[in-house]
């Protein structure tokens, strides 16, 4: 048998069954990203747009060298872009090898919770928002939707853009 390091909060959290997550608002609305993925959590700063990127990147932001896309939440769910202001937040994650900035309207809380009691996502439309979430969880009467951070970066494509339109094109011409 291993000895614990309970010095590790992973540890820990493996030991007691606790997921621990950043709780963040955008409007009324509470969203969580897993703790483990938070690399730092920066204000509103100016970015640099990019062109023919889709409408949810806002550009990159150059964090100490590094080119981070900022993606503006509220814009990703369908809600509109958001009017960034110095009082909104960007939560800097690492999904896999890559860090990506989460552009939201306040961070609320660091929440502990049995990782039990995460209830399933109910599964209304095919491809709709909810792929973006993983769980739902209730905290103190409030919902909130855990975000599947590598869902939330996947790039679908539309069959009505012009890029997949002529995609189509070109695959249907035939070849000399």
């Amino acid at each position: 048998m291993q000895p614990v390091d309970w010095g590790s909060s992973e540890a820990a959290t493996r030991a007691v069954g606790l997921t621990q997550f950043i709780s963040f608002a955008i409007d009324d609305d509470q969203y969580g990203v897993d703790i483990m993925s938070v690399r730092e959590i920066k204000g509103w700063s100016e970015i640099t747009h990019l062109p023919k990127q889709p409408e949810y990147v806002r550009g990159v932001l150059n964090l100490r060298g590094i080119m981070v896309p900022i993606i503006d939440l509220r814009c990703r769910f369908g809600q509109g872009l958001t009017n960034a202001t110095p009082v909104h937040i960007v939560i800097i994650v690492q999904v896999g090898s890559r860090q990506v900035g989460l552009l939201a309207d306040r961070v609320l809380d660091i929440v502990s919770i049995d990782a039990a009691k995460i209830q399933a996502v109910p599964r209304i439309a095919q491809a709709s928002r909810v792929d973006f979430l993983s769980g739902l969880v209730t905290v103190e009467n409030a919902m909130i939707a855990l975000i599947d951070l590598p869902n939330l970066l996947a790039v679908q494509v539309d069959d009505d853009e012009p890029a997949a339109a002529e995609r189509k094109r070109t695959a249907a011409a035939p070849r000399r």
